[in-house]
């Protein structure tokens, strides 16, 4: 994958940037944390320009986010609160469960968005909950951009700094990327084993 994102961004620039940072929050799979340091590389290199290519990585992620915010409130509350009520196993929920993260999320929604953008895997499923509680569409995007402009300008700025060290970042972010990813499936497994009835 790593010498696909790097043939991609060499050859097709800035749109090659956009399109793979789309990619990445539909397919969370393709790493940010590979593609936004390279970006960074060519800038210092020149063959780029730094404010642009943050601004493309930007712009590509927070589009790549609107697919699931509008997935969630196309879903809506009451068509999962049925799904969960006959398989509630699959989602580890009850009907109960979603009214109490609809609450949470009504309190904490605009931080969750925001910090979100920067976990790995979280970045795509954060958009979810914001649709199902129906967060406004501005304060959505408002906190997707905030965070979506830091953590790019993080990773492109690394990519510069480092020049053709850029590839340091991934191996660094990349294993606590993996780390996060098997804890999130490992607590789902253990919440299928455990999850009961209520």
């Amino acid at each position: 994958m790593f010498d696909w994102v790097v043939s991609t961004i060499e050859g097709w620039g800035y749109l090659g940037v956009f399109l793979l940072m789309v990619a990445e929050n539909i397919f969370p799979p393709i790493p940010s944390e590979v593609i936004m340091p390279l970006a960074g590389f060519l800038a210092g290199r020149g063959d780029l320009s730094l404010a642009l290519t943050i601004l493309v990585g930007t712009l590509g992620s927070v589009l790549g986010t609107l697919a699931w915010y509008y997935l969630g409130r196309a879903i809506g509350e009451a068509r999962l609160k049925r799904f969960a009520a006959r398989h509630g196993r699959l989602l580890t929920l009850a009907p109960s469960d979603i009214d109490n993260a609809r609450d949470w999320f009504q309190r904490h929604g605009a931080a969750a968005v925001f910090f979100g953008r920067m976990i790995p895997a979280i970045r795509t499923l954060i958009s979810v909950p914001a649709g199902l509680s129906n967060m406004p569409f501005w304060r959505f995007l408002l906190y997707t951009v905030l965070g979506s402009a830091l953590w790019t300008g993080v990773l492109t700025v690394a990519g510069l700094v480092l020049h053709e060290n850029y590839a340091l970042v991934a191996d660094y972010v990349d294993p606590l990327s993996k780390l996060v990813i098997v804890a999130v499936v490992a607590i789902y497994l253990w919440r299928v084993i455990r999850w009961k009835p209520h």
